[in-house]
């Protein structure tokens, strides 16, 4: 049995928010990258409608809205990213969301810290 998969990504999303463990980097904040991959069976010759994706505008949305809430670890902020995008696309069978803070706290001038979570049904 044929099976198409498809990957929706969104990549290198970027944003200024207030996430981290210490005082100072809720109040100074820092640039975060946000990728996120959906992957879905699809079935071919589907229709041309959103219904049959997942719509990229709406997942940005909710990565948008995620990233206003400060939070001091990155992996509360991740999940809460990917709950979301399960909870809307029901038909979606593994979700990818990956979140990097740029200039970490601890030193490097091109350091990055990455808190990667992937679910699979």
């Amino acid at each position: 049995m044929e099976q198409l998969q498809q990957r929706v990504t969104l990549r290198d999303l970027r944003f200024y928010a207030f996430h981290g463990y210490y005082p100072e980097e809720q109040v100074l904040g820092n640039e975060f990258i946000v990728e996120v991959e959906a992957v879905f069976d699809r079935s071919a010759g589907t229709a041309e409608t959103l219904d049959a994706t997942v719509d990229y505008e709406v997942v940005y949305r909710m990565v948008q809205e995620e990233m206003a809430l400060s939070r001091k670890l990155l992996e509360t902020v991740a999940e809460a990213i990917l709950d979301r995008v399960r909870a809307h696309y029901a038909f979606v069978h593994e979700v990818r969301v990956k979140l990097i803070k740029n200039h970490p706290p601890f030193g490097g001038d091109r350091a990055g810290a990455a808190v990667e979570l992937i679910w699979k049904r």
